[in-house]
């Protein structure tokens, strides 16, 4: 008796059903906490322009000499809650594409976990919050939905401190000298935020204490980066704008401590100087960053959240500082913040196909395996 021949129709038809969920996740599901850089810098540059605005409202001899604060004085308001609203829904455009990420593959974020550069930005998400509601213009610090939201933003913040300083610390599967890199001071970063945020809104232990836990991890850190340790050269030359991840923590560090001492002090001065340093050190070296820059990358959106940090610490020092130089270097700073956010949006628009690209190096770094040492992702 002649055998039936399989009817290949049903399989083949099968297939390309289940393939086409697959095609139309697939931008989804290469997507990472990495493009919080995105919010990050947004939401870093409507607190610059509230805190800016806000001064421009003082009659105090520094800030009616500053030609900034001048041009922000004729401004209207709603110029202000148009950068505000735009950082919001940004910010919660991504939290929403990374929650459905992790809902439809939960093993995404295990993987993130483990990975070297993506575990670090996890903290991207809440400290984008915690700067979108520092520079709310509808929630004033200190009134109880800002405290509610403030806790929210800052516990998880905690969690995931105790989760990867524990394993700095202990030595376990992933030990600092093994996979630091100039994102794992997103971490440092994170407690600094917080310590600022609690401090604004009269949380002043709490303040002290993220500050404490930030900063000590911070010097351990930077002495580990600095020294070129076995974790701190793996990034592809596409990440290299992390770099600029060096001037962002001691900025946050120096706006932090100002708030807990309530004046830009001595420290607060040394902090901010540090940071303009290794500033300067970064811009003179252009052919740094020359192999980063052929091709459009999510990773560009590292430059301004930096530069904005630095523009905040500038416009802090030139309100106790009273001369010429303060005034110019704010306006300096902030300016080139400004033009490096525009100039990043408009490309960020005119290559929307980049910003997923198949073959993301922030996928393809070495993860910390079971026995601490690096595998291939």
């Amino acid at each position: 008796m002649e055998q039936e021949k399989p009817q290949p129709t049903t399989t083949t038809t099968t297939a390309a059903t289940a393939s086409k969920p697959r095609l139309a996740l697939s931008p989804l599901t290469r997507f990472h906490a990495g493009y919080f850089r995105i919010s990050l810098s947004l939401c870093a540059q409507a607190l610059l322009w509230r805190t800016l605005s806000s001064d421009a409202t003082s009659n105090s001899a520094a800030t009616l000499s500053d030609p900034l604060r001048a041009v922000l004085r004729h401004l209207p308001s709603a110029a202000f809650i148009l950068l505000w609203s735009l950082a919001l829904t940004t910010l919660s455009t991504l939290s929403l594409l990374f929650l459905l990420r992790c809902l439809l593959n939960p093993r995404s974020l295990r993987s993130e976990f483990s990975h070297d550069v993506g575990v670090n930005y996890l903290f991207a998400p809440w400290i984008s919050w915690l700067l979108v509601l520092q520079s709310s213009p509808f929630l004033g610090p200190g009134t109880p939905t800002h405290l509610i939201l403030l806790f929210a933003f800052s516990l998880p913040i905690v969690a995931l401190d105790v989760k990867i300083y524990g394993q700095w610390f202990t030595k376990g599967k992933r030990f600092l000298s093994v996979v630091a890199n100039p994102t794992s001071q997103m971490s440092v970063i994170g407690n600094l935020v917080a310590a600022r945020a609690a401090a604004m809104s009269g949380w002043r232990e709490c303040s002290v204490f993220l500050f404490s836990l930030g900063f000590t991890h911070y010097l351990v850190l930077f002495v580990t980066l600095y020294q070129r340790l076995q974790g701190s050269d793996r990034l592809p030359a596409t990440l290299r704008p992390v770099f600029f991840l060096f001037v962002a923590a001691p900025s946050m560090a120096s706006l932090a401590w100002d708030s807990i001492a309530g004046t830009f002090d001595t420290s607060s001065k040394m902090l901010f100087f540090l940071s303009l340093f290794i500033f300067a050190s970064l811009i003179c070296r252009p052919a740094l960053f020359k192999r980063s820059m052929k091709r459009f990358h999510v990773a560009w959106w590292a430059y301004p959240f930096p530069l904005t940090a630095l523009a905040l610490n500038s416009a802090e020092y030139a309100l106790v500082v009273d001369g010429e130089v303060a005034h110019w270097l704010m306006l300096v700073l902030s300016v080139l913040s400004v033009l490096v956010t525009l100039i990043l949006i408009v490309f960020s628009a005119l290559n929307t196909n980049a910003l997923f690209p198949h073959h993301d190096p922030f996928v393809s770094l070495p993860v910390t395996n079971s026995s601490g040492g690096p595998s291939s992702a």
